[in-house]
């Protein structure tokens, strides 16, 4: 298994990506737009910055991936025709406007430095999760990003994606009410210090 940025790989990762994506996603969103998962995956084949997205991976298989930035740009953009075409006219024009709101233009309810990376899109795929794929990968990009600390946004109710940040040295620095009917109790915001590394 190799570590490695996304735009350096011989391949197009984003079919596998797309698929992770939607996979990861699904509970927390997506299934609004098309309870078709392969459908979902189609339509989000368009939206990854590769620049910005570190990937691990082994014989051409994207296991996981992880976006870091210092959140402008944002790691994903959206094109609302190809949303259309593949979700429809309505879900299309839906999810175009929901997703901008909630993943590419949602913002953190601090201020980040120029010296903090923001962790977005930490995504396992389902047959690899479990494995320490996310924990080695996150390492990985914390090593080589070159910030001097990290914030990331979690829901509360993804208590093995929390325990993960912490193995890493984060720790919770705030946390917001959820939106009515999302199925969880908070966003739960965390940050950790490249001094703070294992």
């Amino acid at each position: 298994m190799e570590y490695m940025k996304a735009s350096d790989l011989t391949f197009d990762p984003r079919p596998q990506m797309s698929k992770i994506f939607a996979d990861g996603f699904y509970d927390h969103g997506l299934k609004h737009f098309s309870k078709d998962k392969a459908k979902l995956a189609k339509a989000m084949e368009h939206i990854f910055d590769l620049s910005a997205f570190y990937v691990a991976v082994e014989n051409e298989e994207i296991l996981a991936f992880i976006g870091c930035t210092a959140k402008k740009p944002p790691p994903i953009k959206l094109d609302k025709k190809i949303l259309i075409r593949e979700l429809g006219f309505i879900r299309g024009r839906i999810a175009f406007w929901g997703l901008n709101k909630y993943m590419v233009n949602h913002t953190y309810p601090f201020e980040l430095s120029p010296q903090t990376g923001s962790i977005e899109f930490v995504v396992t795929a389902t047959e690899h999760r479990g494995k320490g794929v996310a924990y080695g990968l996150l390492s990985y990009v914390m090593e080589v990003s070159q910030f001097e600390d990290y914030v990331l946004e979690v829901i509360d109710i993804n208590a093995t994606a929390i325990r993960l940040y912490e193995r890493l040295g984060y720790s919770e620095i705030k946390r917001t009410p959820a939106i009515k009917g999302s199925g969880f109790n908070f966003f739960v915001y965390m940050k950790t210090s490249t001094a703070a590394l294992p």
